[in-house]
């Protein structure tokens, strides 16, 4: 076998992109924080641009009971289950309007058959090692007890990953973490969830670029056949930035300096999700401008290989924008949404 051959072979099975999109979906559905409050929202368009809210913009699931913790949940993103039948979530359990401080201490995995009906598990990770279910993995803190803020969860299935007992198939969790002993900034972790949604390895570390780091989204990008992540980097040069990566779990090298969300000036950005639209080559960027009163969400788009940033523009439609992610909906599940909140 020549070394191009095994090379190739190498790359297919260590990158595997996450569950296949809908090759021709009926609508999408904009799943995210309000900015009226700390719960999940939902908005849905047909073309994605267009939306309208459902529920009046109001919560789509009894935040209190599936937020244990504080019972607020902020930075929601979706995503369909790993075998394409169901869907999961991922929060970040906080309450700042009850706390008035920017500390949480975990996150919610939630999981639904049909987008209406919501059950949820949720890490506390105060509570240290036993709460996650690889007890012989090594620990990244000496006191979990520290920690002060779990932010921002998202989630990819990543069918090549193997449990010790043998079993293929679970969900990469990423994260940023602060412990506030242990720590000098944010940075990126991540775990893995089991195909149940309600089992959690410990934190592992994604990277550490010497700065903190929050809000990363991560996407398969098969123009080029590798992982792209955007990120926020707090303090610096503003602005959502790019890099990308063979494999999920790294490396990760530092971000591209020269082709970035730049167009916001110095404007402060975060929270950035990257969807595509059917029968477009290149992407869309949704992302929080926060400087701005009220603030804004905004979505750019981007080429094929998302890069160059460009065109951007207020989102339509949704009366409280915040934090959030996009999935492309069949009719059968756009329909459902719309009936079950007229």
């Amino acid at each position: 076998m020549t070394k191009k051959i095994f090379a190739s072979l190498l790359v297919a099975l260590t990158v595997i992109p996450a569950v296949a999109q809908l090759k021709n979906p009926y609508g999408y559905l904009y799943c995210h924080m309000s900015r009226r409050g700390e719960w999940t929202a939902f908005a849905l368009s047909r073309d994605g641009e267009n939306w309208h809210d459902l529920n009046g913009g109001n919560e789509v699931y009894d935040t209190e009971k599936l937020s244990a913790i504080e019972g607020g949940a902020r930075d929601a993103y979706i995503a369909r289950s790993g075998d394409g039948k169901s869907f999961v979530m991922v929060t970040t359990d906080m309450c700042n309007r009850k706390s008035r401080q920017w500390w949480n201490y975990g996150i919610n995995l939630l999981r639904s058959d049909d987008l209406i009906h919501w059950e949820s598990v949720t890490f506390d990770f105060r509570k240290g090692p036993d709460i996650f279910c690889d007890p012989e993995s090594p620990d990244v803190y000496e006191d979990y007890s520290a920690i002060h803020r779990v932010w921002a969860p998202q989630v990819i299935w990543d069918e090549n990953y193997t449990w010790p007992d043998g079993q293929r198939g679970g969900y990469f969790v990423y994260y940023s973490l602060l412990n506030s002993k242990e720590d000098q900034y944010d940075r990126i972790f991540y775990s893995y969830a089991d195909p149940s949604f309600t089992r959690l390895t410990k934190p592992r570390l994604l990277f550490d670029w010497g700065y903190a780091t929050i809000d990363a989204d991560i996407v398969w990008v098969e123009a080029d056949k590798k992982w792209h992540m955007m990120i926020k980097k707090e303090g610096g040069q503003r602005g959502i930035f790019t890099t990308k990566s063979e494999s999920l779990t790294g490396t990760w090298p530092e971000p591209d300096e020269s082709d970035y969300v730049d167009f916001e000036g110095n404007k402060k950005c975060e929270g950035a999700s990257a969807f595509r639209i059917a029968g477009e080559e290149g992407w869309r960027v949704g992302y929080v401008e926060y400087s701005s009163r009220p603030i804004r969400y905004r979505i750019c788009k981007a080429d094929e290989y998302l890069s160059n940033f460009h065109s951007p523009e207020d989102i339509k439609g949704v009366a409280d924008p915040q934090h959030g992610s996009f999935l492309p909906l069949t009719k059968k599940e756009y329909r459902r949404l719309e009936k079950h909140w007229k």
